[in-house]
């Protein structure tokens, strides 16, 4: 088949893009746990500010374990996405 890629030209799957991925995925439930992004089952806000203090530590650890793999750029953008997350976590605690 015409679509298949060639099997000498795949690569291993790195752990690192797969952190990648669960940064983005954790980052994106955090955000719904604080309640800015709607639910992505119950489409409503849904704010738990304790799942949403597990999820930052979650995304904080990840960036940890990531950071070292990245170039400027991204560990600055890494970076600041746990800050975001802190500094609404703190002003949505205080509500």
């Amino acid at each position: 088949m015409a679509d298949e890629p060639d099997p000498e030209t795949k690569e291993p799957l790195s752990v690192y893009a797969v952190l990648a991925t669960f940064v983005d995925q954790m980052s994106a439930i955090a955000w719904q746990k604080l309640g800015l992004q709607h639910d992505f089952i119950t489409g409503k806000l849904e704010p738990d500010i304790d799942q949403a203090r597990v999820a930052i530590d979650v995304v904080a650890k990840l960036v940890d374990a990531l950071e070292s793999e990245c170039d400027e750029a991204d560990r600055r953008q890494l970076q600041n996405l746990v800050r975001d997350l802190r500094m609404n976590f703190v002003s949505r605690q205080k509500q």
